[in-house]
């Protein structure tokens, strides 16, 4: 590749977006790219829409939510992969979705044979304790 990963990262990022308002005229405020030798996860914050919302309060509703998101991603991923390929210069061989309908999140995980767990964290309290000593990597593009 002759882009650097945040390149990359911020491209695939700006392409979920894109591909997500196309899909389902609804634009999640942010898309966060974790990418790593193998894997990429794309997470779709606040990307259910206010109807989506509203079904997804009882877990009827959510589970018709979900399998909706399922159904969308297995007829639209297609033109995800076309962008992965152009943007990051590498295949896809393995992909799979899920949304969480209680905070809106949709997680896209690429794995390339192998488990991957999502874990998506709350946001930050305002405790002012941190662990400065962390050995954590950058953060990822976020759109």
């Amino acid at each position: 590749m002759n882009k650097s990963d945040p390149q990359i990262a911020q491209q695939l990022a700006e392409a979920a977006r894109s591909l997500q308002q196309k899909n389902t005229g609804h634009a999640p405020t942010a898309v966060t790219v974790m990418l790593s030798e193998d894997t990429l996860v794309l997470t779709f914050h606040d990307a259910l829409t206010p109807a989506e919302k509203a079904l997804s309060q009882t877990p009827e509703g959510a589970a018709k939510v979900q399998e909706f998101h399922r159904q969308l991603f297995a007829t639209s991923s297609a033109a995800m992969r076309q962008e992965i390929r152009r943007i990051a210069g590498r295949e896809v061989r393995e992909a799979m979705a899920e949304i969480e309908t209680a905070t809106g999140a949709v997680a896209y995980a690429f794995p390339t044979g192998a488990m991957v767990q999502v874990f998506l964290l709350a946001p930050e309290s305002s405790d002012p304790v941190k662990d400065a000593d962390s050995d954590a990597p950058d953060l990822p593009a976020t759109v």
